[in-house]
């Protein structure tokens, strides 16, 4: 009697070769994450030695096939160990690229604050002030028209790079607050 796949349903078959495709593509772009990776960062990861010394070597590489092809043997040798063996390299680097994001994302407001600054000084200034009780308005108004001199006449943007800084402090200094407020509450519930 010939049985072929549908005459027992509860046979494992294993996974597609669209999902073996999925997850070696997976790992290849792991190991190109690996492979980028400054030297320091890559340190504290827990990586096994073979896999440390396959990425030394496709760093060693220039040539922009050879590279690829040493790239693609790198992930055949992480595809030798467990899955499980890079969850933590996963994790990692998943936490760097959220903090990227979010740093990003945090630049964006600042650069979109301060072309609202220069666009309508006064009512970003007035925002500034509530959010900021101490900041320095005429300095500000005074950034601010320069910025927009230094547009109008084609100048470097030298006004228009300090007010960015300037937000960034206001910023930073405000995320310090944040942190210590936080540092005090913790302290309170100890002594609870």
């Amino acid at each position: 009697m010939n049985r072929n796949y549908t005459d027992d349903p509860d046979h494992d078959y294993g996974p597609t070769r669209t999902q073996q495709r999925r997850d070696a593509l997976a790992v290849l772009a792991l190991a190109n994450q690996l492979v980028e990776l400054p030297p320091s960062k890559l340190a504290k990861l827990d990586l096994p030695e073979d896999v440390q010394r396959e990425i030394a070597q496709t760093r060693r590489i220039t040539a922009h096939i050879a590279h690829k092809r040493q790239l693609a043997f790198l992930a055949k040798v992480m595809r030798r160990h467990d899955p499980e063996v890079f969850d933590g390299v996963r994790a990692a680097l998943g936490v760097n690229r959220e903090r990227q994001r979010q740093e990003t994302a945090a630049m964006h407001r600042l650069e979109a604050m301060r072309d609202r600054l220069i666009a309508d000084t006064d009512a970003v200034i007035g925002e500034l002030i509530i959010q900021h009780p101490n900041v320095d308005r005429q300095h500000l108004r005074s950034l601010a028209r320069q910025a927009k001199t230094e547009h109008e006449g084609n100048k470097p943007p030298r006004a228009y790079r300090e007010i960015f800084q300037l937000l960034k402090q206001l910023a930073e200094g405000e995320a310090d607050e944040a942190e210590a407020s936080d540092d005090v509450g913790e302290g309170d519930e100890e002594a609870l």
